[in-house]
């Protein structure tokens, strides 16, 4: 048995109101636990998207009623929000600016409201952008242009983390990250492996073994690993129109301390891109006590009706990992146990407020 810090995810798609038949802050956080995870930032591409007050309330409502673990939001850029958008800063983790072909409404069509929003948004506080292919050099460009940081989510090119390498090379203020799909699934392979039909659909699409080689290959300028936890029914993903995601809490560390076994990976690298460097460049505060034991040798078959998550299966069912956490304790407190969510619906706490006002936020 093994000690680590917890996991701190900054990428999640939790669902909830409109769409809480795929996931709810409920089930999605039970997910996160038993993945190791104590803090999930979930993205604002929902039903209603977070692009205003109104909705932002809702799902903070949601939240603080049904959260297990600790959560914050990022508000969502559109075309319609420009004047609005920074209103929201002191309330969420960052802003997600859509660039290219996601699940939702979110996507911005017009560099005008790019460059309008990196301009706008508090120069101190995060931005992350889905961005693909030649919008990652927009992007960059633009945030140097504003001089702002950039946060570009799952990397899964080549010529993506290379353009990304040559700028940090540069000293520009670029972080990304990475998701366990596109470090041991290519397109090719996800089929081998059987995945058919909607079930190989996400966003960035499964690329080739060239694109996956570079990612390990320039890991040292991945800041993040991130699962895109991004769950859809299975009768969703066996339509005629399937929503491209793929669950992922419950399964990412077990991948990565795969790598791990075969010399890939240290631990350190493991703690340095799920927690240390996600808290610095999200600004999240500390959580006091809080850790994972992980068995590294234990050896689990994904069986979908074991899952947390609501949409019942996941990409690796049927594969035999190894290394799983047995035990995630949240501020003292044991929150999963041996397969068992123990921590209440509604105990995670708005990341942003405490960050705000630790002792109202412990206090409610």
């Amino acid at each position: 048995m093994i000690k680590l810090p917890s996991l701190l995810d900054p990428h999640v798609h939790i669902r909830d109101l409109a769409q809480s038949h795929k996931e709810d802050w409920d089930s999605g956080t039970a997910a996160a636990l038993a993945g190791g995870y104590t803090c999930v930032l979930a993205m604002p591409n929902t039903d209603p998207p977070i692009t205003e007050t109104e909705a932002l309330a809702q799902y903070q409502a949601a939240a603080r009623a049904r959260a297990r673990c600790d959560y914050g939001f990022y508000a969502g850029a559109g075309d319609t929000n420009i004047e609005t958008a920074a209103n929201l800063a002191p309330q969420v983790c960052g802003l997600k600016m859509y660039l290219d072909q996601t699940f939702g409404p979110l996507r911005m069509e017009d560099l005008g409201s790019l460059i309008a929003h990196m301009g706008r948004w508090p120069a101190d506080e995060p931005l992350a952008v889905h961005a693909e292919g030649r919008t990652v050099a927009a992007a960059i460009l633009v945030a140097q242009l504003t001089k702002r940081s950039l946060h570009i989510c799952h990397v899964s090119r080549k010529d993506e983390i290379e353009l990304i390498h040559a700028a940090k090379d540069r000293g520009l203020d670029v972080t990304c990250e990475v998701t366990p799909h596109h470090l041991f699934f290519t397109a090719e392979s996800a089929v081998e492996s059987g995945l058919r039909g909607g079930y190989i659909e996400v966003r960035p699409r499964l690329a080739r073994e060239s694109d996956r080689l570079a990612l390990w290959e320039h890991l040292a300028v991945v800041d993040c690993f991130a699962t895109d936890h991004a769950p859809h029914t299975r009768n969703e993903k066996e339509a005629d129109k399937p929503p491209p995601g793929f669950p992922g809490l419950e399964t990412a560390l077990a991948l990565l301390l795969g790598a791990v076994h075969r010399g890939r990976l240290t631990l350190d690298d493991i703690t340095q891109r799920m927690n240390t460097n996600v808290q610095k460049i999200f600004h999240l505060p500390d959580q006091p006590d809080t850790y994972i034991e992980v068995d590294p040798d234990l050896e689990w078959m994904v069986r979908p009706e074991e899952l947390f998550s609501r949409c019942r299966w996941s990409p690796w069912e049927g594969q035999t990992l190894r290394g799983r956490v047995v035990r995630t304790v949240l501020r003292g407190v044991t929150a999963y146990e041996y397969g068992k969510a123990i921590a209440q619906p509604g105990t995670g706490l708005d990341i942003v407020r405490a960050k705000h006002s630790p002792l109202e936020s412990e206090s409610t």
